[in-house]
């Protein structure tokens, strides 16, 4: 089947998102105010005073408020061997305007609530793997371009930022949700890239129009910033708001231990 035929039932997918997210759930965003939200760890990541291998792991989140019935937040955390403590590596659009970059390297929680919503691990690597993984995947959070400048939709954003660690690192087999949007704005606007898992290709029009094929996303198609699919290898419907519908996507939980 050409890809274009895909482009009436995406449609459809699209205008029933909403409804889709009404009648089978998708983690709703948490309700209350900001300042009490939890952000408690899961329980997800290795205690780093417990663990002394290095560790790489990516997360995704519900976003705050009535973003959150349709996108997920995005991060990167990282563990050197040895080291006390992890970093967490994200954009947070609101320092734009503090006039502070997007782009923050911190000590943090890697597996915390996203402002009481619980995250989703999306990738795992552990011991001599993450450890022959670590520089370049702190290279590529320092490459980011859109370090000081931020557009919720249809980017550059969070999931932008993390859409391009998975290009300069597709070892890690990076699957972003057709949730994270902004993760189909290509840096530089270019219209033609590799998929972030790296065993794919994405046709974007600045994050607003276009279509992924890869052997690990299947087939999505993106209208206006909203993406929707089907994937065949681990057979699930891909909803925009909504997320996985059908086989829960395989992680192999510490891969390289």
């Amino acid at each position: 089947m050409r890809w274009w035929k895909l482009l009436p039932l995406a449609v459809v997918l699209l205008l029933l998102g909403p409804l889709f997210q009404a009648a089978f759930g998708g983690e709703a965003p948490a309700r209350r105010g900001w300042q009490f939200a939890s952000r408690e760890s899961i329980g997800v990541a290795p205690v780093a005073s417990d663990y002394a291998a290095a560790v790489i792991q990516v997360y995704a989140a519900r976003t705050y408020s009535w973003r959150g019935h349709l996108a997920v937040h995005t991060w990167v955390a990282t563990k050197a061997r040895g080291a006390p403590d992890y970093l967490v590596h994200q954009v947070i659009g609101f320092r734009e305007r503090r006039g502070l970059s997007v782009r923050v390297t911190e000590p943090d929680v890697p597996d915390r609530r996203w402002y009481g919503n619980p995250p989703e691990l999306l990738v795992d690597v552990r011991g001599a793997e993450a450890e022959r993984l670590l520089p370049r995947v702190l290279a590529a959070v320092q490459s980011y371009p859109y370090a000081d400048s931020y557009t919720m939709w249809p980017g550059p954003n969070s999931n932008t930022f993390t859409a391009h660690v998975g290009r300069e690192v597709p070892e890690l087999g990076l699957v972003l949700p057709v949730t994270a949007i902004g993760k189909d704005y290509l840096p530089g606007g270019r219209p033609l890239a590799s998929t972030p898992a790296g065993r794919g290709v994405q046709l974007s029009l600045l994050g607003l129009l276009g279509v992924t094929a890869g052997v690990d996303e299947g087939i999505e198609v993106n209208i206006l910033g909203l993406a929707a699919g089907i994937d065949f290898r681990r057979p699930a419907l891909k909803l925009p708001g909504v997320g996985r519908i059908g086989v829960t996507a395989d992680l192999a939980a510490g891969r390289g231990e």
